[in-house]
């Protein structure tokens, strides 16, 4: 699953909430800039990344984002991404200004979480779904 992710842009939704919530865990949710739930952050997958999701993986849920809920993330902004900063997010450089606006702060999703104490192959929410954080993201934008 490793080679997977890496060097993909991700998707990263924070799933549960504070309560119970071990330190280092807290500060690696600080981090990535999840500090509530259904707080969005956009992260490209290199190593350092990729290590800090899988160390909060109960709390959260991720995986690879098309680039046409990218634009539609960022056009209730009034600056909609260019190609060129989609694809400079995707080669890993710094984003632009207009795409700054991270953490993204989302509605829950229409018709709930699947269930946020198990993982996704289970019948849950939590931890990695591939391109399926398209649906559940588009449930979350309204």
């Amino acid at each position: 699953m490793k080679a997977t992710i890496e060097n993909k842009l991700l998707a990263v939704i924070r799933v549960r909430g504070r309560v119970g919530v071990r330190q280092s865990i807290k500060e690696t949710l600080s981090r990535l800039n999840l500090n509530r739930i259904n707080n969005l952050a956009i992260l490209f997958g290199n190593r350092s990344n990729i290590g800090m999701i899988r160390k909060c993986n109960d709390f959260v849920t991720y995986g690879e984002i098309s680039d046409e809920l990218l634009q539609r993330l960022f056009s209730g902004t009034g600056t909609a991404p260019t190609k060129e900063d989609i694809e400079g997010l995707r080669a890993g450089k710094k984003p632009a200004k207009s795409m700054v606006k991270i953490p993204i702060r989302l509605h829950p999703p229409r018709h709930g979480y699947e269930g946020i104490k198990k993982g996704y192959s289970s019948g849950g929410a939590l931890g990695y779904r591939g391109s399926d954080i398209n649906k559940l993201i588009a449930r979350m934008i309204q």
